[in-house]
């Protein structure tokens, strides 16, 4: 065939030669992996380089625009060309500030424009990506900030709080409220004078603040700061930029950026590590979603009937297995480390994510730092194509590397089940719960003395290590602790059910694994009765500071365990081994649902040689038998007092009360 007659053909009949010389792929996993991390945006003031990631493209442009609102046209497009598996376009200028968009065709007609999942800033409402300079974005002393010194993960004390919530009341006496600079204020007081915000973080002595999702969420209109708007943000729009809604100006990308920024550095001058909490498992839209509209079908996992698989429960859930996927949320992960100085993640829905992809974030960013803390729930809310023994679930929690799962088992064994309201605990009253809560004890590590056959939940020890446990009893799901004692304990009087609660926190803190408090339970917080406030108004959300006051009591008594616990390693040590050796249940009341007590002797590192630890969730006063040798008691149910609770030691029998967690410490002969 002449070439004259080869190019009429291809006028009037386009081939795939032709038409579209870029190579077709069969499936998804055929999709090749593009192997530089310099997808996104490359800024120099002399000139900006963009790169998206799509094999499903048949073409694919840059729109620039010189604002971010809505309906306004571009004032340039750049077509993109593919080289080395990226769409690539270089624009010879300062585009410092300038916002952008990509769109790709396919099946040739042009999909609608998204923001690029690599943005590093974005506009209000995060519709447009922006170029910006990040060394603009750094605040004074930024490159001199450090992350606070940090053992093992058991030496943690992780404290869950919402940025909104932490500083909107009136009372709070917080400039900045409910944005990240309200986390920047010290010496802030309510108007009777008790501490609040970060100094109360500080006084309080927490090791770790958890941040509820702060990346750019979709669910809050952030051209309306100042209305009355609330959401967890476990709908996640823009993965690598904080959250417009709380900054000062959503507009400006730099802004937002610099103003977490100074938040993370405001905290570990306090001496306080930042966690984020991460939701790397769904994406807040499905079929408008950036991933969707830029890489169709390739970040979701699919049933076999074609629609989106929804383990989260949320409408989709991200196929994480997937190399490009995984290589996605590990530089996501990556950036805010480095680019934020993060210091940890909690990982929403952990148990939707492959352990392959879990093991890969560790040791990524453990080669960056190996102090960076990793917990998640090891748990999905639906079922999964991905198969069970793939998943980062509890039950795998030994398949993964330096990462830890909630313990739903102590959490429900001390207050009764998150979907049995009305149901009781071993702290409110329940006489079937101890072996569970024995097993939370020792961070559900492997130990000879716990019956694995009596286990709310398991029926195996599934942390190989008390570093892989996290202990709570609350957190912002399901209702606040003080909420749900309420409804399943409604003729008790409120002062008992303080002693519940003491108890029950009391119990976390003593406990071998990392201790996880949820913000304002050290004062009673409530959110009347609300169960799951995601978009619930501030006036169910937000933290009363004057509850500080209100149940100072309670407070203190919070305040001084985890001191006691950051004094003595005895309560935090970091090996299964040494649990099973120097931790020692009594056998006596092993057929006690209401009493449980046990011995730490020769902890290493302690100057405590010999503790025991008595936890009552009878309400009635109960006699006790203490080990041979003299004792002070250095906790009850209402204080604690490393020097002595009592003018002399105890001897042979003594009591301890109704609902409450009691330590002794054997006194040393001289």
């Amino acid at each position: 065939m002449s070439l004259r007659v080869l190019l009429l053909v291809c006028l009037i009949l386009p081939c795939l030669t032709c038409s579209d010389p870029r190579p077709q792929y069969d499936t998804l996993e055929d999709y090749p992996v593009y192997p530089y991390a310099d997808l996104g945006v490359t800024y120099t003031p002399a000139s900006t380089t963009f790169k998206l990631w799509s094999p499903a493209a048949q073409d694919a442009r840059v729109k620039l625009y010189a604002d971010d609102q809505p309906g306004t046209s571009a004032h340039a497009t750049l077509d993109m060309k593919e080289v080395d598996r990226a769409w690539t376009a270089t624009l010879p200028e300062d585009l410092d500030g300038t916002y952008y968009t990509f769109q790709i065709k396919r099946n040739g007609r042009w999909l609608a424009e998204a923001t690029d999942p690599y943005a590093r800033a974005v506009g209000t409402n995060g519709l447009r990506g922006q170029i910006v300079d990040l060394f603009d974005t750094d605040p004074p002393g930024w490159a001199n900030d450090h992350r606070p010194a940090m053992g093992l993960p058991t030496d943690a004390v992780i404290y869950e709080l919402h940025v909104r919530d932490f500083s909107i009341d009136p009372e709070s006496g917080i400039r900045n409220k409910g944005k990240f600079l309200g986390l920047t204020e010290r010496g802030t007081t309510t108007p009777a004078g008790d501490t609040t915000g970060l100094s109360h973080l500080i006084e309080l002595g927490v090791t770790h603040v958890h941040l509820l999702p702060s990346f750019d969420f979709l669910s809050l209109d952030e051209s309306r700061p100042d209305s009355a708007q609330y959401n967890w943000g476990y709908d996640p729009q823009n993965y690598n930029v904080p959250e417009g809604s709380y900054s000062t100006d959503p507009a400006d990308g730099k802004v937002r950026i610099r103003e977490f920024k100074q938040m993370v550095k405001a905290l570990h001058d306090a001496g306080i590590r930042v966690i984020m909490d991460v939701v790397y498992n769904h994406t807040g839209s499905t079929d408008n979603s950036n991933f969707q509209l830029l890489v169709p079908d390739y970040f979701y996992r699919f049933q076999e009937d074609g629609t989106f698989s929804n383990a989260s429960g949320c409408g989709n859930e991200i196929a994480s297995e997937r190399p490009m996927v995984r290589k996605y949320i590990r530089e996501s992960l990556e950036y805010w480390v480095d680019e934020y100085h993060v210091d940890g993640f909690r990982f929403d829905l952990m148990g939707i994510h492959d352990i392959a992809t879990m093991n890969d974030i560790s040791e990524t960013l453990r080669s960056i730092d190996p102090t960076i803390l990793l917990y998640g729930e090891g748990w999905t809310a639906g079922d999964s194509p991905l198969k069970e023994s793939l998943r980062a679930i509890k039950a795998n929690t030994s398949s993964l590397i330096q990462i830890a799962a909630f313990s739903d088992d102590l959490r429900d064994a001390l207050k009764g089940s998150v979907f049995e309201h009305e149901e009781r605990g071993f702290v409110s009253g329940a006489d079937d719960l101890a072996e569970s809560v024995r097993f939370g004890i020792v961070g559900a590590t492997p130990h000879p003395q716990i019956d694995y056959d009596s286990i709310n939940y398991s029926d195996s020890p599934w942390a190989p290590e008390p570093t892989q446990c996290v202990n709570y009893v609350s957190c912002h799901d399901n209702h606040t602790l003080w909420d749900r004692l309420e409804i399943s304990n409604p003729r008790d009087p409120a002062w008992l059910r303080e002693r519940m609660q003491r108890l029950a926190l009391a119990t976390v803190l003593t406990s071998q694994g990392i201790p996880f408090l949820h913000a304002g339970t050290e004062f009673l917080r409530s959110k009347g009765g609300d169960e799951n406030s995601y978009k619930s108004s501030d006036e169910v959300n937000a933290i009363r500071w004057s509850g500080k006051r209100e149940h100072a009591d309670t407070y203190h008594y919070v305040r001084d365990l985890i001191a006691l616990r950051k004094a003595h390693p005895a309560f935090r040590m970091g090996k299964s081994a040494l649990i099973a050796r120097h931790l020692t249940f009594t056998e006596s009341d092993s057929d006690d649902g209401q009493l449980i007590s046990y011995r730490i002797q020769d902890a290493p590192g302690d100057q405590w040689s010999d503790i025991f630890v008595v936890l009552n969730g009878d309400p009635a006063t109960r006699r006790i038998e203490l080990p041979a040798g003299s004792w002070r008691q250095v906790v009850d149910g209402a204080k604690v007092d490393p020097t002595g609770l009592q003018r002399s030691p105890s001897e042979g029998e003594t009591e301890v009360a109704g609902v409450s967690a009691n330590v002794f410490v054997r006194q040393v002969s001289r």
